[in-house]
């Protein structure tokens, strides 16, 4: 049977896939850090790149939608697209803060256990110098956890409204549109400096 004709069948095989290279690479090939890391970076993959989805192409076809006067308009997208794929958006997102969290170590003697150790250095800017690399994964370690609030408390309730899944007046649905709208950009124009901060972080170490 070929795995790549289901999704579940293609997620189980790049897992095996990743599991047979960590086992080729020995015991000292990867830790436990980078398998926090490497989970850090599949999840927050897949809510960036659910954000830019929304951002750069629903968001724009739904509105060529409603201009089409002939067309099927976006119903379609609204009821079987946008719903699932913001079960995946809000989840992901509090995957991506729970694993960020995970690699930075929030358990005395973490560094031991093959983590950062820095959780509360990086939030509280623990002798903030932009030369150091804590300070850097602070700031994009709180532009993150900004994003997650704006994920869970503003975009998705008000796109509860938008999707007809939470009842509300056409004015409520107008609102919740602008701010739905505007937390979907935000969370867009801080996407680019938290991702700076993520890759110049690991170009800064040691701590």
């Amino acid at each position: 049977m070929n795995p790549l004709t289901s999704i579940p069948g293609t997620i189980i095989s790049g897992f095996v896939l990743a599991i047979v290279i960590v086992f080729a690479l020995g015991p000292t090939g990867v830790n436990a850090l980078e398998i926090a890391v490497w989970a850090h970076v599949l999840v927050g993959i897949t809510w960036i790149g659910l954000l830019y989805y929304f951002n750069f192409v629903q968001i724009p076809a739904v509105g060529a939608a409603l201009k089409d006067q002939g067309g099927p308009g976006p119903a379609g997208i609204n009821k079987y697209v946008a719903p699932r794929a913001l079960l995946w958006f809000r989840w992901a997102a509090v995957a991506t803060w729970l694993t960020g969290a995970a690699a930075l170590g929030y358990l005395p003697g973490a560094a031991a256990l093959g983590h950062m150790g820095i959780l509360k250095a990086a939030f509280t800017f623990e002798g903030f110098s932009f030369a150091t690399s804590i300070s850097v994964i602070g700031i994009g370690a709180w532009l993150g956890t900004i994003m997650l609030f704006n994920v869970w408390v503003l975009i998705w309730p008000n796109q509860q409204k938008i999707l007809g899944m939470k009842q509300a007046s056409p004015e409520e649905i107008a609102a919740a549109k602008k701010i739905a709208l505007m937390a979907s950009r935000t969370n867009t124009l801080l996407s680019i400096p938290m991702l700076m901060c993520m890759t110049a972080f690991a170009h800064n170490l040691p701590f």
